[in-house]
């Protein structure tokens, strides 16, 4: 794969996510800040995704024979180092310049996918260059026909070897943080927002390096002529906004001949369809907690999902998940494979250039440190660990 011969990088005086969050509020604009931290309306369905996975257990046994972990796993034909990978995120050179290509690298260079999203700060064919088209891709359905045909060329001659289209955002979330702070696709540059700049050199000086984020994968679509802020941030709404439903997919499957997944899944309802339509996966998911307030917690869905549809598709998981006990827990929990997105910000806000190797490296010694602690030898054997209640 040509990965790199370097060690990983760790930070041991960021040795949780916690103090990666920490680190990064203190070193980027409070309006990118909420971007990346914020849930919808009160912030309910976020505080639930954390907090029902913690309160899963699992059984250690040790007195068993043991001889060591291995956290290599086969997902979509490729064996990955470890069963995680990083959710595709929104406007990510918004939070930290550069930060598209920083994860996206590290995640190759340490063997786990990186899902690049339609709406980031980066090119499919600048993040399939890094990766030697290893990279997934995320799609939001565009409007028209024409320019979902040709992301899914350009997609597909970048090699990519699994397309993720998203379900779960048939309308924008209502987000109290970003609606305060003037936030719009791209970031609305208010005096306030100016001020906050001011105050984070390291940021704005990376920002002047890298330039103003833009949507890269959007931009040859755009108008040749010159928007306003406000203008760009119609066009990108009206052209990644809308419903799916089963016509939609169904075309997307006729087009697209490599693995397929649904993304954003909560109910069985969406689990059957997927399976009718001959999808490869699901990610069970609900966006962050970005999206439905009321809705249950990730964990909540995964749990009642997986016994029903395990043998029938693959079902992987993000939403709340914070640590490689949390990773244990949705894998003991009915998850193939796991993602997180926010957690992989906080370490590259954090700590910029080094934060992909240290956030992956750190929750590669967490969740092997989970798995010695119960003597369960390959990820296969975590389900058996469950505490059932």
């Amino acid at each position: 794969m040509g990965r790199s011969s370097k060690a990983p990088l760790f930070d041991s005086r960021y040795p949780t996510v916690e103090s990666l969050r920490h680190k990064a509020k203190q070193r980027i604009p409070n309006f990118a800040f909420d971007y990346l931290d914020g849930g919808c309306n009160e912030d309910i369905n976020l505080h639930k995704n954390t907090k029902d996975i913690q309160d899963i257990e699992l059984l250690p046994y040790y007195l068993n024979t043991f001889k060591g972990v291995s956290m290599r796993t086969k997902l979509f034909d490729h064996v990955y180092d470890a069963p995680f990978g990083i959710s595709p995120v929104g406007l990510q050179g918004l939070m930290w310049p550069n930060s598209a290509e920083i994860l996206a690298k590290a995640a190759f260079e340490q063997n786990i996918p990186f899902v690049l999203s339609n709406v980031t700060t980066s090119s499919i064919e600048r993040i399939s260059e890094l990766t030697e088209g290893r990279a997934w891709f995320q799609l939001y359905h565009p409007a028209e026909k024409w320019l979902r045909d040709d992301i899914l060329k350009r997609v597909k001659s970048a090699g990519c070897p699994v397309l993720v289209i998203i379900c779960d955002v048939p309308t924008s979330g209502f987000r109290p943080r970003d609606i305060k702070n003037g936030l719009a696709m791209p970031p609305k540059m208010s005096a306030k927002n100016m001020l906050q700049i001011l105050g984070k050199p390291k940021w704005a000086t990376q920002t002047l390096i890298h330039g103003q984020p833009n949507f890269e994968t959007l931009k040859p679509y755009m108008p040749k002529k010159k928007l306003s802020m406000k203008q760009l941030g119609e066009f990108v709404g009206q052209n990644t906004a809308g419903r799916l439903n089963m016509e939609k997919v169904s075309a997307i499957r006729d087009l697209w001949k490599g693995k397929l997944v649904l993304k954003g899944v909560a109910s069985n309802a969406d689990v059957e369809k997927a399976i009718q339509l001959g999808l490869d996966g699901i990610i069970v998911s609900n966006h962050g907690g970005r999206q439905l307030d009321a809705g249950e917690s990730s964990i909540k869905s995964l749990t009642r999902i997986a016994p029903l549809y395990g043998d029938k598709i693959k079902i992987m998981m993000d939403s709340g998940l914070r640590s490689g006990p949390d990773i244990a827990r949705a894998i003991a929990s009915g998850a193939e494979f796991t993602f997180m997105g926010r957690s992989f910000m906080y370490g590259v806000s954090a700590l910029g250039n080094r934060g992909g190797h240290h956030t992956i490296s750190l929750f590669k010694s967490q969740l092997q440190q989970v798995m010695e602690q119960l003597g369960s030898k390959n990820i296969g054997q975590i389900p058996n660990h469950l505490v059932s209640k």
